[in-house]
C-alpha cells in the first residue's frame, strides 16, 4: 500500500509540455540574439551593443544546453518546429537589429516580459507537484531573463520608434509561439 502525500501528483505531461516549451523559446531567444549580432557585429561602431547581445546569447545557450539535458533525462519530444523558430529567431533578429539599437533592445525587453512570466507560472506549478529541483532550475532562469530585460529597459527599449506597437506584436508573436509548441 502506497502513502500518497497531499497536494497535486507529479504531472508528468505537464513537465514534458514545460520542457518542450521551454527548450523551443531557449532555441528561438539564442537565434533571435544570432541575428542580432549578424547585423551589428559587421558595424565597427556597434561593439558595445555586440558584446551585451553576445553575452545575452551565451546566457540563453547555457539555458538550451540544460533544456537539451532534461529532453534526454526525461524522455520529452522536442517540438517538430524547431526549424521554424529558428529562422523565426534568426528572422525577429535580424529585423529589429536593422531598425537599430533601441528596437533590438525593445525586441529583448518584449520577449524577456512574456518568459519572465511563462517561468513564474511555471515555477509555482512545478513547486506544487514537488518538483523543487526543477522549480529551482526555472526559477534561476527566470532571474537571467530578468536580467536580460532590465538591461534592454535600460538601455533604452521603451525609446524605440513605435516601441507600444513593437512590443505589442513581439509579445503576441511569444505568447502564440508558447501555445503551438504545447502540443507540436
Amino acid at each position: 500500500m502506497s502513502i500518497r502525500r497531499p497536494g497535486p501528483a507529479r504531472n508528468t505531461d505537464a513537465i514534458a509540455r514545460m520542457i518542450r516549451i521551454d527548450h523551443a523559446g531557449e532555441y528561438g531567444a539564442v537565434h533571435i540574439y544570432r541575428g542580432q549580432r549578424a547585423v551589428f557585429g559587421r558595424i565597427p561602431s556597434k561593439t558595445r551593443i555586440a558584446r551585451q547581445l553576445a553575452h545575452m546569447e551565451a546566457d540563453e545557450q547555457a539555458h538550451l544546453d540544460a533544456f537539451d539535458g532534461y529532453i534526454a533525462e526525461r524522455g520529452v519530444r522536442p517540438t517538430l518546429l524547431s526549424p521554424v523558430w529558428r529562422m523565426a529567431g534568426f528572422g525577429l533578429g535580424v529585423a529589429t537589429a536593422l531598425m537599430g539599437e533601441k528596437a533590438a533592445h525593445a525586441c529583448t525587453e518584449a520577449v524577456e516580459s512574456v518568459i519572465e512570466g511563462h517561468y513564474g507560472e511555471q515555477v509555482k506549478e512545478l513547486e506544487a507537484m514537488g518538483e523543487t529541483e526543477l522549480a529551482a532550475d526555472f526559477a534561476r532562469y527566470q532571474e537571467e531573463e530578468t536580467a536580460h530585460k532590465n538591461l534592454a529597459v535600460d538601455e533604452g527599449a521603451h525609446d524605440a520608434p513605435g516601441y507600444p506597437l513593437l512590443s505589442a506584436l513581439i509579445k503576441a508573436g511569444c505568447r502564440a509561439a508558447i501555445k503551438v509548441t504545447e502540443r507540436v
